[in-house]
């Protein structure tokens, strides 16, 4: 049965909230109660999109399963300097923000398009024949791991990048940008941390 919509935005807001809050207190991974370094392993419960933090014994054990609750959200960054996507086809997605992130959801069987707002994760209607053509002209899609890999895309101002991600990232982005909205354009703080994200992105990405 399929999951609601509003449980899945209850784990999403969880989600972002714990990005927002974790650097007051030391976290715990959320299996055995070990104290966790700042940069720990994730798991994604499937079901509702929240993310679960662990240390690296517990998250390992979720490494090779399948069709479970949970799943190990991947650590690889992968630059995609070749990605075949033109500005109509980008604006035929009719996307109000140029930053956005598609997935598949298993919960959904189908690829979802979101797009980081003032109010958080907001869920964008994606033709299928859109993404089919994506990932015929991209063959790199074919790999992205469901509900825990991304395409994140950027083309603010001038940028034009297209990335496959963890899914904690593209939560972390949100959370971002959600702190640091102000007014109707967002303001300069927000598109200064922004450019911060994605040139440690970049920095820490492969080909």
């Amino acid at each position: 049965m399929p999951v609601p919509d509003y449980i899945q935005n209850q784990g999403l807001f969880k989600t972002l909230r714990r990005f927002r809050e974790r650097s007051a207190y030391q976290e715990k991974c959320e299996f055995c109660g070990a104290g966790l370094a700042p940069e720990h392993k994730h798991l994604l419960e499937v079901a509702n999109r929240r993310i679960v933090c662990t240390c690296t014994p517990c998250a390992l054990r979720f490494q090779d399963v399948v069709g479970g609750r949970f799943k190990l959200v991947p650590s690889d960054v992968r630059y995609l300097s070749d990605f075949d996507l033109s500005d109509s086809e980008w604006g035929n997605l009719a996307l109000p923000i140029n930053l956005a992130f598609f997935f598949y959801s298993t919960p959904q069987q189908k690829v979802n398009a979101m797009y980081p707002s003032p109010a958080g994760a907001t869920e964008s209607l994606l033709p299928l024949t859109a993404w089919n053509s994506l990932v015929e002209r991209n063959s790199e899609l074919t790999t992205m791991a469901a509900d825990v890999e991304a395409l994140l895309v950027n083309r603010v101002g001038a940028k034009r990048e297209h990335y496959l991600v963890p899914i904690d990232l593209c939560f972390e982005l949100i959370g971002l940008i959600r702190v640091h909205w102000r007014g109707l354009s967002g303001g300069d703080q927000v598109w200064e941390e922004v450019d911060r994200f994605f040139s440690k992105l970049r920095a820490s990405a492969r080909p």
